[in-house]
Parts: structure tokens; C-alpha cells; sequence
């Protein structure tokens, strides 16, 4: 959720005013290919964005006369890579590292910041792997099924010991703020928070108050709204044709709800195989509401004109896909949910096959089971 809303943020670019400077980053990136850094400040109640080109290759300082942040995301190379340091007023932080590998950045300058890097330190051999094995999977062409089952089967032995020694560090440590950024990183799971809740009711009381720690126990609330059986949170927002949209918008037939953006490359709809969905079912048994993160609402309309399928969609228009992501907990995309007749979530996913499988079995069973009842 976090990385959605900072790239959303990042639209805004607001200069700096007087007064004396309360957090200063400065950095040198290794291998960093743009040499355009994009930088969210964020509190619990608000976020500014800036941007900053380097001085020399890597290498940039970002300044801030505004007080009253708690942290501020580094997006760099493109937005594609990220990273988060934690503020403490007139605490300069710097950050080192080889930008292919954002995981194991070092940011110097703070007690949470330089917990955090030793931690990383001791993580760094399972963290490259993990790296080079994303960008193994992610590599396009040239990778037999073999070797990609290879590398998931890898993948997955790195994310547990790294969750294990996550663990351990927590259970250890159940005072230290690091503790709770560490329970976001591993253990954030928006299908079940039995683990999250698990880890947050064993750290120490006087973490209660630590903000981190707030927003974690606000994700679980929001997790359960939309666990699988959850009646779906009900909304009304307006389509990019002005017409207002809403839960009960469509009565007594399945809605699917898919979330993307144009910046994501597994969002293409006929990926999701929601062209193929659409033409399958009847309006009767099925409709679809897209919500896009984009704010180019003439882009989106020169698409739609090219486009044989006239998608009910809603965009980012007047901040209404970001509070419907916020509603759902939607923290990667593409996600789709499936709400039945009876407004229940009963499918919620990243890919388009499942979707595509939960429907023949759901609606087809129906249709066949009212084509009995109707020959009685």
C-alpha cells in the first residue's frame, strides 16, 4: 500500500520554504542509470514530494525546512526502485550503496536508521539472491520452465530464512523500533493478518505510541474488512463518463474489481484476460469497474475510443482510485476482487487465469443449476 500512495504523492513538487534546515539526506548511489531522484516526505497525516537531480553522477542532497516527518522514500531509476529512511530533526542521514540493489542500501545517521543497516548487513548474502532471483524471473526470454520452477523453488527458501531471521531479531528485540519495521517488511500479509496481529501483540507496550506501529494495527482492521466471506466495503465514486458509480450499482450479478495503472506491465487487461472475461458473460451474470491510477483523463479517453470494449472505469480523478485502494487494501497491482450476488468478496487475486477459473466454475454451475430447475 505504502509504495502505491508514495508514487501517487509523487506528483507533487513543492519547493522548499525559509528557515533553517530540519532534515538534510545526502547520498552517493553506485550505478544509478537516471540521475533523477523523487523523494516523499511522509507523517501520519500528510506527504510532500520533491525532486532532485544529482550534482555528479549518484551523488545528491535533498533538503527540508518543514518539520514534523517521521520518514521519506527514495524513488530512483525511474520510479522502479525504492528506499525508505527514517527522520530525526537535525539528524543528517546518508545513504550509500549500488542502486541494482536497493535492498542493501545503507543509511547512516539516526538510532532506527543505523539498526536497520546492520541488520541489512547481516542479511546481505540472502538479500542479493533474492535480488538477482527477481530479476531472473523478471528477465524476459530465455528462461525454460525448468528454470523458472529453479528459481521459484531458490526464491522461496530465501524468503523464509530471511523471515526467520526477522523473527529471531524481533522476538530478541521486542523494544526496538526496528522490530516493527522489520514485522512490515516480512510479515505484512493482506490475505491473513494471523502472523501480524501475532507479532504486534508481543512487542513491548512502549511501542504502542510509535507510528509505525499505529499504522501497522490500522492495516490489520483494514485487512479483515476485506478478508475472503467479508461483505465488500461499499463506495460511490464517479466513471470517467461523469455517471456515479456504486456498490449497489449492481444488483443481484458478480462485479469484478480490478485495480491498475498504466505503469504496471502485468495491468494490460487483455493480460488479465479481462477482454476474454468480458465477451464470455452476459451483463446479467457479470460486470466489470476498472480503477486506473492515472490522471491523463484525455489519454485514457483517446484509449477507450480505440478500444472495441467500452470499460466501465474510474481513474485517479479528484484522489477517487486512491481512496478506493485505500478501502480495499490494496497494496500491489494488479489486484482483482470478485464480489457475488449477495455483495461478499469471494475471490480475491493477482492473476487473471484464477479469475478467469473462479468464474466458469461459479457462474456456469448456476447457470446449468437454473436450466434444471427451469426443465422441472
Amino acid at each position: 500500500m505504502k509504495k502505491i500512495l508514495l508514487i501517487i504523492s509523487a506528483i507533487l513538487f513543492l519547493s522548499s520554504c525559509g528557515g533553517d534546515v530540519v532534515y538534510r539526506i545526502e547520498g552517493k548511489l553506485d550505478n544509478l542509470e537516471s540521475q533523477v531522484i523523487y523523494i516523499v516526505f511522509e507523517s501520519e497525516n500528510r506527504s510532500l514530494a520533491d525532486t532532485v537531480v544529482c550534482e555528479k553522477p549518484g551523488q545528491f542532497k535533498i533538503e527540508r525546512h518543514q518539520g514534523g516527518f517521521d520518514q521519506a522514500t527514495l524513488f530512483f531509476e525511474n520510479k522502479s526502485s525504492w528506499f525508505t529512511v527514517y527522520l530525526e530533526p537535525g539528524v543528517k542521514v546518508t545513504v550509500t550503496g549500488d542502486a541494482h540493489y536497493p535492498v542493501l542500501l545503507q543509511a547512516k545517521g539516526g538510532g532506527l536508521n543505523n539498526e536497520l543497516s546492520a541488520i541489512r548487513k547481516k542479511m546481505a548474502p540472502l538479500l542479493k539472491e533474492q535480488t538477482d532471483l527477481f530479476a531472473g524471473l523478471n528477465k524476459s526470454g530465455g528462461t525454460t520452465p525448468a528454470d523458472r520452477n529453479e528459481m521459484l523453488s531458490k526464491l522461496t527458501n530465501v524468503n523464509h530464512q530471511l523471515s526467520e531471521i526477522a523473527l529471531a531479531y524481533i522476538q530478541n528485540h521486542p523494544s526496538e523500533q526496528a522490530s516493527a519495521v522489520l514485522i512490515q517488511t516480512f510479515f505484512v500479509n493482506p490475505d491473513d493478518t494471523r502472523k501480524l496481529d501475532e507479532l504486534l501483540i508481543a512487542l513491548d507496550p512502549e511501542l504502542s505510541g510509535f507510528y509505525l506501529v499505529k499504522e501497522l494495527e490500522q492495516y490489520s482492521v483494514r485487512a479483515k474488512r476485506t478478508a475472503l466471506g467479508a461483505e465488500a466495503p461499499d463506495f460511490t465514486v464517479n466513471n470517467i463518463y461523469g455517471k456515479p458509480v456504486a456498490l449497489d450499482s449492481f444488483p443481484d450479478k458478480y462485479l469484478l474489481l480490478t485495480f491498475t495503472a498504466p505503469w504496471c506491465d502485468m495491468c494490460r487487461t487483455d493480460d488479465l484476460y479481462l477482454d476474454e472475461i468480458e465477451k464470455l458473460y452476459s451483463k446479467d451474470d457479470l460486470e466489470q469497474l476498472l480503477i486506473s491510477l492515472d490522471d491523463d483523463m484525455e489519454g485514457v479517453h483517446r484509449l477507450l475510443e480505440k478500444d472495441s470494449i467500452q470499460w466501465n472505469l474510474v481513474t485517479d480523478s479528484a484522489g477517487q482510485a486512491t481512496l478506493l485502494i485505500d478501502l480495499y487494501n490494496v497494496t500491489a497491482l494488479p489486484r482483482c476482487f470478485l464480489i457475488d450476488e449477495e455483495g461478499k468478496i469471494v475471490l480475491k487475486t493477482e492473476n487473471g487465469i484464477e479469475v478467469k477459473q473462479t468464474l466458469e466454475k461459479l457462474i456456469n454451475n448456476e447457470n446449468r443449476n437454473k436450466e434444471k430447475e427451469g426443465g422441472k
